[in-house]
């Protein structure tokens, strides 16, 4: 198992640079100029999040010569400015910043071919819709679907290639599906001897771990692993799970190298600015999505095919007399076929409230507690997927409070915590 973080990584860059002559010399220019504008805004004393992506001086020494692949979506962008503090769900202007696709190639980078997850290269496609294999119209680079019939590279995928590359951004929740593509991404470059390398991006639920933990059983591409529902970990460090726990196919392990952030910890507030996928637009659904994704395994809509995904929820059968909110959910960007679509559905509106940093059951249950009729609630498999077992649905079926359900993740919660301890590389 191979942890490699490049600490004194200046050095490294001009010993490559030295080695590689003039083009490579063209390039550390044109990535000394991005981190320079990465910087330019960033005030003194000031410590901004740096994300690894604008660390180009650590890993384009990685890169150069080699025949490279990308796993990447629209998060994955070098920033020019580091925004310190934004109104809240303000996003940066398209300017602002450049995907890493096309500024590796900028900077002379040899890219073969583009993996995308869930969602697409571009993030367009609706959760759970089937992406295409294709071209990107920008570049002219293939692109190969993650998602869909083949979730794993192939052999031949990653034959012509001498390193990888992952950068997407990921928002802590286990049914988020990034880190199932980061599973078998790893998976791939393992048996294939691939190295992959990867540029850390921050957790914006990273401060707490809570939920269930997922029982082996009931594993899927909506969890794989034995992790709580929010798992606190960046995409680096849950790489450094994966390999430490064995959890890649055979036991085998990939070769990962991490370009750490600077000035990130574990309680940093981070606002996303780009949507991680089409159904999360702002702070609010992501602070939310921990609690309210827990929807996604019932027919109650949450939000989906109206502008506040998940900041509401509803459903025909939710009793109108305890709740005075309702809305009609429309096709839209990003949900083509929403939960009820046409249909009013009674329900909570939490657009407006402060959302804490956490995971509650109130929401689910509340819903449950006042639907007209409970049957129509659940839908059993795939709630069981997301919540990583079918006790969840059962405990709330039976009528337990909150505080007695989450009693019954203590013990699993804390041998989680114990070993997500050896993998952090973060405070």
């Amino acid at each position: 198992m191979l942890f490699k973080v490049f600490k004194n990584t200046v050095l490294l860059f001009v010993l490559v640079a030295i080695s590689c002559g003039g083009k490579v010399e063209s390039g550390k220019v044109k990535a000394e100029s991005l981190k320079q504008e990465a910087r330019s805004t960033k005030p003194k004393g000031d410590k901004a999040i740096v994300v690894g992506a604008d660390q180009t001086e650590q890993y384009l020494p990685l890169l150069k010569g080699k025949r490279v692949g990308v796993v990447a979506n629209q998060t994955s962008v070098i920033f020019k400015e580091i925004a310190t503090s934004r109104k809240k769900n303000e996003t940066r202007n398209d300017s602002s910043f450049v995907h890493l696709v096309d500024s590796l190639l900028d900077l002379d980078i040899n890219i073969k071919k583009v993996f995308s997850p869930e969602h697409g290269f571009r993030g367009t496609a609706d959760a759970g819709e089937k992406v295409k294999d294709g071209v990107d119209t920008k570049t002219g680079l293939p692109i190969f679907s993650l998602h869909g019939k083949h979730k794993k590279p192939t052999k031949e995928q990653l034959e012509d290639l001498d390193i990888v590359v992952f950068d997407i951004q990921d928002v802590g929740v286990r049914f988020y599906t990034y880190i199932s593509t980061l599973h078998y991404v790893m998976e791939a470059c393992a048996e294939n001897n691939v190295p992959l390398l990867i540029l850390d991006r921050p957790n914006p639920n990273g401060n707490y771990i809570d939920g269930p933990v997922l029982e082996k059983e009931h594993s899927s591409f909506l969890g794989m692993h034995p992790i709580p529902l929010v798992h606190g970990m960046t995409i680096g460090e849950y790489a450094q799970m994966i390999n430490g726990e064995k959890w890649l196919s055979n036991g085998v392990t990939c070769d990962i190298t991490v370009i750490e952030m600077e000035n990130y910890n574990h309680d940093s507030l981070y606002s996303l600015p780009i949507r991680p996928s089409p159904n999360l637009p702002n702070d609010q659904s992501i602070t939310l999505y921990p609690s309210l994704g827990l929807f996604e395994g019932t027919n109650i809509n949450a939000g989906r095919g109206t502008e506040f995904q998940f900041q509401r929820y509803g459903a025909p059968f939710l009793d109108k007399s305890h709740y005075e909110f309702s809305y009609t959910p429309k096709p839209n960007f990003g949900s083509k076929y929403p939960k009820h679509k046409d249909d009013v559905c009674y329900g909570a509106d939490l657009s407006n409230v402060k959302a804490e940093r956490e995971f509650t059951l109130k929401y689910v249950m509340d819903a449950y507690n006042h639907a007209t009729d409970k049957s129509k609630v659940f839908n059993t498999a795939n709630f069981t997927k997301h919540a990583g077992t079918a006790k969840l649905q059962q405990q709330i079926e039976a009528g337990l409070s909150e505080t007695e359900i989450r009693a019954t993740w203590k013990d699993d919660l804390d041998d989680y915590k114990e070993m997500r301890v050896k993998y952090l590389i973060y405070e």
